[in-house]
């Protein structure tokens, strides 16, 4: 078993792509610039949750569950905020557009002399929103990003030899 830490994790946002009708692959991506949102300080959770749809049978005096679509979430991010950093600016900037971006983050789990494995998706930055606190904090920009795509895993690889 490899656990990992997030510590050392980094996530990007792209420019605005269309909404696939279908699952992304890894080629949906190779047009992507990526821009890296610094200073993270929490990434939140993504991933696929099914609907429950659940129908009551007279005749088995049950109810049975079926799953319906998938819902990858919400994710909501959580950086110390920086007016000079552009993967922040970007990430503002898109929160006032309608458009879906492209996201990748590149989590801290490369063998040694390998390559870290990555998620990427689509998602719209539905909130893009600082935080000011008390005194003793610092003020942090706090984003939610609307996932609408599957999420696209690529696997941490170990180094040629």
């Amino acid at each position: 078993m490899t656990i990992y830490a997030t510590a050392g994790s980094k996530l990007y946002i792209g420019g605005a792509i269309a909404l696939p009708n279908a699952d992304l692959t890894e080629a949906s991506f190779t047009s992507q610039t990526w821009t890296e949102i610094k200073h993270t300080e929490g990434l939140g959770s993504a991933g696929d949750t099914a609907q429950e749809i659940k129908v009551s049978l007279i005749d088995r005096e049950r109810d049975v569950r079926m799953k319906g679509t998938r819902d990858a979430g919400t994710m909501e991010i959580v950086a110390n905020a920086d007016g000079a950093d552009a993967g922040q600016l970007a990430l503002i900037a898109a929160e006032k557009t309608r458009d879906n971006y492209a996201f990748k983050l590149v989590l801290n789990d490369a063998p040694a002399g390998g390559t870290p494995s990555e998620r990427k998706f689509v998602a719209l930055v539905m909130k893009a929103a600082e935080q000011f606190d008390q005194a003793n904090n610092v003020v942090k920009l706090n984003a939610s990003l609307g996932i609408n795509s599957n999420i696209v895993r690529t696997a941490a690889a170990a180094g040629g030899a």
